[in-house]
């Protein structure tokens, strides 16, 4: 499956031509229309292109939601970064390359959904089954729902389209009310769970299944039931988390996955195979020492290239002089027995040359792995992993979904804390599970978005500013930086068709 979303991807920049810095796409021209789609196996590689645009989901998290977070003190001691307008919440992030990425990698995944769904409605019938033409489009409305769900959570509104369109066309596009861009989320994920297969074989192993459509829609819930902080961002305070809670409960029952009993493996490079990581819902899958690169990037990304360079004599990575990790997270774990420390963090070392004694996050590096290519790491990434479901539930019944207790929450957790080698708890509070939350989930996106729901956000970020930021380089957090600016390059496409985030 990578080797397919790979070349095909290769193969749709041509035919879509997507301009980087607008909305602005140019359909195929009728004459490779034509060409495209002529027979079954156009239609399996049209889809991989899809997929293909989640290649940049595990970076996207890292720069925008980690190092956005409490979890990273990602200030910059060695020149000006890109990352430290994230860190920083500076007003100027509007044409910063992490915002941008965001905006236009989403977008041209979304395009290849539409021209894929459309050509399915012309010529689907060269597909040999109507189980299989229906399965195809299943994939490609799951992941154009998790694409706007991405978009969502960090933008607020944003255009909303389900068709190809002339670039004249979509120059006209307005931003869509959030509610509008969720019915159409849940639309697509609903359809999803009709038709999708409960789990694959051979080389479809690791295609969104119908548990992977329950869950992503459940967390699409949890975000519409999240604080509104007066904003139009992603919570509506909808209170919907007894919907979340019964999709929740289908994929537990399912008996598809199973919680892993051991923290380290289930980010070991000889676990990475769906069938066999059973705390998998849905991976980005990556494969490392292909060509064109099929491997990862975002396993570096928050380490020091010196680590790399004089301790494991490597070339360097991506991490430049790396993102600490926060000391109130790094003391939150009892690290004389909370196996999760010695798995997700690198401490500190004198060759760094960098003040200060904050340990690294490593959780995905195994430094006997170490690709020739900086961006070629063979680890995928679990974009819904089984545990973060489990603690999802609990989070529920926390917020007063109907159907579940308080024995269910600490069950939940201490099964967490149990595999952690911690000592259990009772009476868990929500402040206790979102805390334990991000000790467990560290590095796997969730922080910001957690933080988002619980509408503390405000509050948490400027206590941790006072604790954390030796340099003094953080703003003061305000409600509206909930939201990342609309990308400046789209506001330019036609001045007054936006309007820009309040807050920047």
């Amino acid at each position: 499956m990578n080797k397919i979303i790979a070349i095909t991807g290769c193969m749709l920049v041509v035919l879509f031509s997507s301009c980087k810095r607008s909305l602005d796409v140019v359909p195929p021209s009728s004459g490779t229309t034509k060409i495209f789609y002529l027979n079954q196996e156009d239609f399996l590689q049209g889809v991989a292109a899809v997929y293909n645009g989640l290649r940049a989901y595990p970076d996207r998290l890292m720069n925008l939601s980690e190092t956005r977070s409490d979890n990273l003190y990602a200030a910059s001691v060695l020149g000006t970064q890109p990352y430290d307008a994230i860190n920083s919440f500076r007003r100027n992030a509007v044409s910063n390359v992490y915002v941008e990425a965001a905006w236009n990698d989403d977008y041209n995944a979304i395009f290849r959904a539409n021209y894929f769904l459309e050509q399915l409605e012309l010529k689907g019938n060269i597909i040999s089954s109507e189980v299989l033409r229906n399965r195809l489009g299943a994939e490609v409305r799951f992941l154009r729902a998790f694409y706007y769900f991405d978009l969502v959570r960090y933008f607020g509104k944003v255009p909303l389209v389900v068709k190809t369109v002339l670039p004249g066309e979509a120059v006209t596009i307005p931003r869509t009310p959030v509610a509008e861009v969720y019915a159409q989320i849940i639309e697509d994920l609903k359809y999803a769970m009709e038709v999708l297969p409960a789990s694959y074989t051979g080389a479809d192993v690791g295609r969104a299944t119908r548990y992977a459509a329950g869950s992503l829609l459940a967390m699409v819930y949890m975000a519409r039931s999240g604080a509104t902080y007066s904003i139009e961002g992603p919570g509506l305070a909808s209170n919907e988390w007894t919907e979340a809670l019964r999709l929740i409960n289908e994929v537990i029952n399912s008996k598809v996955y199973t919680f892993n009993t051991n923290y380290a493996s289930i980010f070991s490079y000889a676990n990475q195979n769906p069938n066999v990581n059973k705390e998998a819902v849905f991976d980005v899958m990556h494969v490392s020492g292909l060509n064109p690169v099929l491997g990862a990037s975002f396993v570096s990304l928050t380490v020091p290239d010196s680590y790399f360079t004089t301790v494991l004599q490597k070339p360097a990575q991506l991490g430049g002089a790396g993102r600490p990790t926060s000391f109130d997270l790094y003391r939150t774990y009892d690290t004389a027995v909370d196996v999760r420390a010695k798995t997700n963090f690198l401490l500190y070392y004198t060759a760094l040359g960098i003040p200060g004694n904050r340990p690294y996050l490593r959780k995905y590096m195994d430094s006997t792995k170490v690709p020739v290519n900086i961006r070629d790491w063979g680890i995928n990434f679990m974009a819904i992993r089984y545990t973060d479901v489990l603690m999802l539930k609990a989070e529920c019944i926390l917020q007063g979904a109907a159907g579940g207790t308080q024995e269910e929450v600490d069950s939940i957790v201490n099964l967490v804390r149990t595999r952690a080698k911690i000592a259990p708890v009772s009476g868990v509070t929500l402040e206790q599970l979102y805390q334990e939350r991000r000790r467990e989930l560290v590095g796997e996106g969730s922080r910001w978005f957690d933080l988002q729901r619980s509408g503390t956000l405000v509050t948490t970020m400027n206590n941790w500013i006072k604790t954390d930021d030796d340099l003094k380089q953080i703003e003061p957090v305000v409600k509206e930086f909930v939201l990342y600016p609309v990308p400046q390059s789209q506001l330019d496409v036609r001045p007054g068709l936006y309007t820009q985030n309040q807050g920047y």
